[in-house]
Formats: structure tokens, C-alpha cells, sequence
């Protein structure tokens, strides 16, 4: 086994064992998936998830991605591909299977779009939507061998395309959008992330069931806001209502007005 593979190999244990990781599926992806291929060339920019500042790695060998670490896109804007283990977690309580249709809102360079990717399968799809048209057209370029993606430069509280069984957002925002309910097909799941200006908040696991929905709290997060996302202190309580009334005990609704839940 070459050095990249250990390391990679090493990479995956830790982020199943971390997290717990249940889905074969996500493991199978996680450890085919090159991370490298994602990112332009070395060295790089990356830090620890604690860690408050960049380190520069020594030189541009892609064994010094493979682990658990987040790695500058662009390091002014505090800009970063996702900590693995966080998303691995958050996908893995998403329960993807093949065939799924997947819309993806905030794409990034598309490294967890590859992996929606192997997880949906051939006959499954990823529509995966990037705000900011430079990523966009990096991330189109890095899928293009990923036949069932389509990547699209896009507002992803608009260009939702068809129904899906899964909705993954990768940026924060005040409260879920009502087109993403609205997109969710029967037993369809969404993961948000809710947080206040800070980019302090929870991801929320929002579940279609009959005629309405079903919220849980995930896990606290760090996060960086999305395209719209509001600034005023109205935004701030509106998630933090979200927080802790999904934190309590699983939240039952039938549609989102003025960004709370409604009966109506």
C-alpha cells in the first residue's frame, strides 16, 4: 500500500470511528473518493478544528489532507471546505440510499458532492447549486467525470429543480426555506444548518412526514452564512427559537411563515 493510500485509509477509520459512522455506503465513498481532487494544487492552507489560525503544509504531497482538518478555499473571507468528520456525520444521519435524488445547496469545490455522488449511485442524482460563480465553474470542472451531477451556478433558495429525497445545506441561515419543504418528496430529509450573525448555531434534521414536517436538533456548528441569509437581531432570535425548541424534543409543523413554524 503506497503512502496516499495509508493515509487515506487511516483518515476513513478515523472519521467512522469518531463518528460512528453506519452507512457502508458513506464509507465505500469516503475511501474512493480523492480529496485531492478537489482542491487546487499544494501546498495548502489548513487547520484543525479547533485551531484558530492557518498552518501552511510543508509541501504539496496530498497525504497531508487526509486528515481531519479544514482546508482554506479562500482564506480572507474565513472560507473553507467543510470538516470531514462534521459533514460524514451529518451525512450519515441523512440515511442516503441508491437511487436518491439529492439537491445539494452550497456546493463549495464539490469534494462531499463526489461523495453524494457514490453514495446515490448510478441511478440516483446530485443537483448540486454554488452561489458564487467562481466555485461554481471550479466545482463543474472537478465533477465532470461524475455523470449522475449536475452542478449549477445558482441561488439555492430558488433553483431547486425537481423533488428530492435529500436536501443538504452547507451554509448557515436564519430558518429552513419554505422551497425546501416544499421540495422534499414524501419521507424526504433536510439538513440546515440555523445560526445567528455569529455563525453560531445547530443543524436541524427536518423530516416530511404526512401532511407535515418533523425537526430535530443535530449538532452545535460553526458555519459560514449563506447568499441572503438576514442580519438583523429579528434573525438572530428567529433561529435561536429553532435551536432550542428542536433541541427539546422533535418539533412537529405544517409550513414555515415569517420564518417559524405554522399549523396553516
Amino acid at each position: 500500500m503506497s503512502d496516499l493510500a495509508a493515509a487515506r485509509a487511516r483518515y476513513v477509520a478515523l472519521i467512522a470511528k469518531r463518528e460512528r459512522i453506519s452507512s457502508p455506503r458513506l464509507l465505500e465513498a469516503l475511501t474512493a473518493v480523492p480529496r485531492e481532487d478537489f482542491l487546487p494544487r499544494g501546498r495548502w492552507r489548513i487547520k484543525s478544528e479547533a485551531a484558530r489560525s492557518y498552518r501552511l503544509t510543508p509541501d504539496a504531497d496530498p497525504v497531508h489532507l487526509y486528515d481531519n482538518v479544514l482546508v482554506a478555499i479562500d482564506a480572507r473571507r474565513k472560507l473553507d471546505t467543510g470538516l470531514p468528520s462534521l459533514w460524514a456525520h451529518f451525512i450519515d444521519v441523512l440515511d442516503i440510499k441508491a437511487k436518491d435524488r439529492v439537491i445539494q445547496i452550497g456546493c463549495g469545490l464539490g469534494y462531499f458532492t463526489a461523495i453524494l455522488s457514490r453514495m446515490v449511485g448510478p441511478k440516483g442524482r446530485v443537483h448540486a447549486i454554488e452561489c458564487d460563480e467562481r466555485l461554481a465553474a471550479r466545482a463543474a470542472s472537478y465533477l465532470r467525470s461524475y455523470d449522475n451531477v449536475e452542478t449549477v451556478h445558482g441561488d439555492g433558495c430558488e433553483d431547486l429543480g425537481e423533488p428530492a429525497d435529500v436536501i443538504i445545506v452547507h451554509a448557515g441561515f436564519p430558518h429552513p426555506h419554505p422551497r425546501w419543504l416544499e421540495a422534499l418528496r414524501p419521507r424526504g430529509r433536510l439538513l440546515v444548518p440555523l445560526t445567528q450573525r455569529d455563525r453560531e448555531g445547530a443543524a436541524l434534521k427536518i423530516t416530511r412526514k404526512g401532511k407535515g414536517f418533523e425537526a430535530e436538533a443535530v449538532q452545535q456548528i460553526r458555519i459560514y452564512p449563506g447568499q441572503g441569509r438576514g442580519t438583523t437581531a429579528l434573525d438572530d432570535r428567529v433561529a435561536d427559537w429553532w435551536q432550542r425548541a428542536s433541541a427539546l424534543a422533535p418539533l412537529r409543523f405544517r409550513g414555515i411563515e415569517q420564518g417559524l413554524p405554522s399549523d396553516g
